[in-house]
């Protein structure tokens, strides 16, 4: 009978067995993408990088290192980067793909005819589809039907996966086997991958979160203190919990890594761009400035929108949500919203019925 430390060295080498006979294309050479590719090919994953500017992701491969987004990390000698789509694509196990939401469905169709019959389909793209409200994951599920489709994601700065700092995500999907799988390719001592079935709830956590990081950001622009700041994202985390029961979401999914996780992350963290952002828009940055100064796509931008669509859509009152949405399309100045959220009636912290089973 073999001993506990023979049976879990049994177990690694079978990991990395697995993980060298796994090809990975990763779509998509921002900060994210980088940095994941980065991971993959570290556990053992044979992994190519495609971006959209083959110029840039020729500058990358030449230095070994993103200047752009992550110019601290030297990126694997073993990482292959691929301009070309097609290429990228061939015979690759898995497909990761790592591009703002604005992005998704353009890369999703460019890449869907190209999928080797047997890849799955993951992303970490946080977001909804723009104009529509529609969950990524339902986005895919009518594009490639019959793919393994998963969504990885929680508290997780790129710049912090880069340097090998300790990271917790999870890995949902339909299929437990395929959460398990592409967990197992994405786990590593520093990077701990768990993993669920709640693709809508844990695609609600990461799209929300966003919208929150902006107001808190505005309430920490506007020096109002660290209290306005813990009250914002408690506020905040119970919009999320009603709008992800109306829409079917397990409880426990948004009060884990990809909700609760994500969003103390996003509204703390000094490299979130959403907060930092929303920060700008306090001290009375006009927004295109503000958005001009980070430099980056600003996810929350986009999301405001869908959250409130979401909200009208089945009947729920979301006011730091909303107020995010005014001040966004320039209804409201962030002083006018805080003194509307300041000014509404007292009411119950939670809805009686909102954890009932």
């Amino acid at each position: 009978m073999a001993s506990p430390i023979e049976a879990d060295s049994a177990a690694g080498n079978a990991t990395a067995r697995r993980r060298a006979a796994t090809t990975v294309a990763v779509l998509g050479a921002g900060s994210w993408g980088t940095a994941l590719a980065a991971l993959l090919t570290r556990n053992g994953a044979r992994t190519r990088l495609w971006g959209r500017d083959a110029r840039a992701l020729a500058a990358i491969a030449a230095a070994h290192r993103n200047t752009r987004y992550l110019p601290e990390m030297e990126l694997p000698a073993e990482l292959a980067f691929q301009p070309d789509l097609c290429t990228a694509l061939a015979n690759a196990d898995l497909v990761l793909v790592a591009v703002p939401s604005h992005a998704f469905r353009e890369v999703l169709e460019e890449a869907a005819p190209l999928l080797p019959r047997h890849a799955g389909y993951v992303w970490a793209t946080k977001g909804f589809e723009p104009g529509t409200g529609r969950f990524l994951h339902e986005v895919v599920a009518e594009r490639l039907p019959h793919a393994p489709s998963a969504v990885v994601t929680g508290p997780s700065f790129a710049r912090e996966v880069a340097a090998g700092l300790p990271t917790a995500v999870t890995v949902h999907s339909h299929e437990d086997a395929f959460a398990h799988r592409v967990a197992e390719l994405l786990h590593s001592q520093s990077f701990r991958a768990y993993t669920g079935n709640d693709m809508l709830g844990a695609e609600l956590g990461g799209a929300m979160k966003n919208v929150l990081a902006v107001a808190t950001g505005v309430a920490d622009g506007m020096q109002l203190g660290l209290n306005a700041r813990a009250g914002l994202i408690t506020r905040g985390m119970n919009e999320m919990l009603r709008l992800g029961a109306a829409l079917g979401a397990q409880a426990q999914t948004l009060m884990g890594l990809s909700g609760l996780g994500d969003l103390v992350l996003t509204c703390t963290g000094e490299l979130s761009r959403n907060h930092r952002f929303g920060v700008a828009l306090g001290r009375g940055v006009p927004l295109q400035q503000a958005l001009d100064e980070i430099g980056q796509v600003v996810e929350g931008t986009v999301t405001a929108d869908e959250v409130m669509r979401l909200a009208n859509r089945h009947g729920l009152d979301l006011p730091i949500s909303q107020h995010v949405q005014l001040v966004l399309r320039g209804d409201m100045t962030p002083a006018d919203a805080l003194r509307a959220l300041l000014a509404r009636e007292r009411k119950p912290e939670y809805p009686e019925h909102l954890f009932r089973s």
